[in-house]
């Protein structure tokens, strides 16, 4: 991975588009605010700040997503956001738009011009016919999950709580079922979208195979999508949850990994598992799961039978499964995500994960640190091949792309740390996959996921050779570069 010399977050905002005299312009980004509050439908809500409207609009999970908008804005329909869209790109103001405001990176759903929040798009409709779901991107999956229940079926989304939709369906999206049916992405039927210029159209893979390609992993490099409807599937109660072990056990755990990685190949069997440093005491939380109100005797035994301080594991439905990780835990924080592919958790892997734990928890809780987590996401070697569909990401499905991942996530309070913290991960980062590389993984050239890329990370490494079609497609779709005034990773 490339991680640009320099980086700071001060100059981030030149890396997403957004030109240094943005602050002095604010006062002017107020006047399209009023513009936008006049020509939108009644239905359709501009807020200002001191609303808690606007605070919720502007809110994001880590507290280092968050920028100080003119105002916010929340359609509530796609005509409406086709209106802003020309309105924003006549006066040359910067946007930004959320869905459910999980990017850890700073102004890729924030900004100080007009906050586009989609909390009115909110609909989920199941067809039982087409077994597809049309969903909002105002929503999380909490409530895909909770919604779907009563139909007895659920779609490929986010494995932890308070995801939003739009960062999952447009970026990639690994799930507890992706060794069943692949990525979120590979998932998708159809998109509404507003296009640059306003124009409201359904994308699919023959109406459009171009942006159908780019907007599976390319965000809103295209316009502003609206609804997804996704492929659904037959779910019933799951068997799993959560079990807690403290660092004297951490020795057992990693042998149970490697054990488990390395015999288990049923698709419906899964695992989760995050190292977690805070205030000098390490926690390691581990998700079982499997597809079926049991699980096949034998797969999960050897990680039961260590001694564990806490278990939550039970036959429930799949939502309450999600649910068992406190994720939310760490909200309000500031917040860098890295992600490492490799192919299998071996031993020695394991051992190195363990390391960096334990090296870069302690250095970083010196300063504000306050959670550092290293975590693992084994997954089949059949993971890429659930769709001949070519997505934006991952442009590549082919054995040098890893299947296994390692997640790392830095949660601090000092904004005079952001540097170090992302420099530490970056180092981190970058000597897990040589380490993987020097095990013989072929995973030298393996593409990382946008979703966990730090800010700065080269297009190149998330897209590969796809950066110029992908480039090619955003040009023909957007000749003013209207998407250019808000953040992200752009083409």
């Amino acid at each position: 991975m490339t991680l640009l010399p320099g980086l700071s977050f001060a100059v981030i905002s030149g890396l997403i588009g957004l030109s240094a005299s943005t602050e002095l312009r604010r006062a002017d980004y107020t006047a399209t605010c009023q513009e936008i509050a006049a020509a939108a439908s009644s239905a359709s809500k501009v807020y200002y700040i001191g609303s808690p409207q606007y605070t919720e609009d502007n809110e994001h999970w880590a507290s280092s997503s968050s920028q100080t908008s003119a105002c916010s804005f929340e359609p509530a329909n796609a005509q409406d956001v086709g209106i802003a869209l020309q309105l924003l790109a006549k006066d040359q103001t910067p946007f930004a738009v959320k869905s459910g405001g999980h990017s850890a990176n700073p102004g890729f759903s924030s900004t100080p011009g007009v906050q586009i929040a989609l909390f009115s798009f909110s609909e989920i409709v199941y067809d039982p016919n087409a077994q597809t779901v049309t969903i909002g991107m105002g929503l999380i999956w909490d409530d895909v999950y909770s919604e779907l229940e009563q139909y007895g079926v659920t779609v490929v989304g986010a494995k932890t709580t308070g995801v939003g939709i739009g960062g999952i369906v447009l970026g990639g999206g690994y799930s507890y079922l992706s060794n069943q049916y692949g990525l979120s992405v590979d998932n998708v039927v159809s998109f509404e979208l507003v296009m640059p210029n306003g124009t409201v159209a359904s994308i699919t893979s023959s109406s459009n195979p171009d942006l159908f390609y780019g907007l599976r992993g390319g965000f809103n490099n295209f316009g502003i999508v609206t609804t997804v409807t996704m492929k659904t599937y037959a779910q019933s109660q799951v068997w799993g949850g959560l079990i807690s072990y403290t660092a004297d056990q951490w020795d057992a755990v990693n042998t149970a990994i490697a054990n488990f990685v390395s015999t288990v190949t049923d698709p419906k069997a899964c695992l989760y598992s995050t190292t977690d440093y805070a205030s000098g005491v390490v926690a390691i939380l581990t998700i079982l799961f499997y597809d079926a109100p049991t699980y096949p005797d034998g797969i999960f035994n050897e990680l039961l039978a260590i001694p564990h301080s806490a278990e939550d594991i039970s036959t429930r439905a799949y939502l309450s499964l999600i649910q068992t990780l406190p994720a939310n835990a760490s909200t309000g924080l500031r917040a860098m995500f890295h992600w490492v592919p490799i192919e299998q958790f071996t031993s020695s892997m394991l051992q190195m994960v363990q390391n960096q734990t334990l090296v870069y928890g302690e250095q970083l809780s010196q300063s504000s640190g306050v959670l550092i987590s290293y975590d693992l996401v084994p997954l089949l070697p059949s993971l890429y091949s659930h769709s001949d569909t070519p997505a934006a990401f991952p442009s590549l499905r082919d054995s040098g792309q890893g299947y296994s991942f390692i997640e790392v996530y830095y949660g601090w309070t000092d904004p005079n740390d952001d540097e170090v913290m992302l420099q530490v991960g970056a180092e981190s980062a970058a000597y897990m996959k040589q380490f993987a590389v020097d095990a013989g993984q072929n995973v030298a050239n393996a593409l990382i996921y946008p979703n966990c890329a730090p800010p700065g990370t080269a297009l190149a490494d998330i897209y590969g050779d796809a950066v110029s079609s992908l480039h090619s497609i955003r040009s023909a779709v957007d000749p003013g570069n209207v998407m250019g005034l808000t953040g992200g990773w752009r083409f």
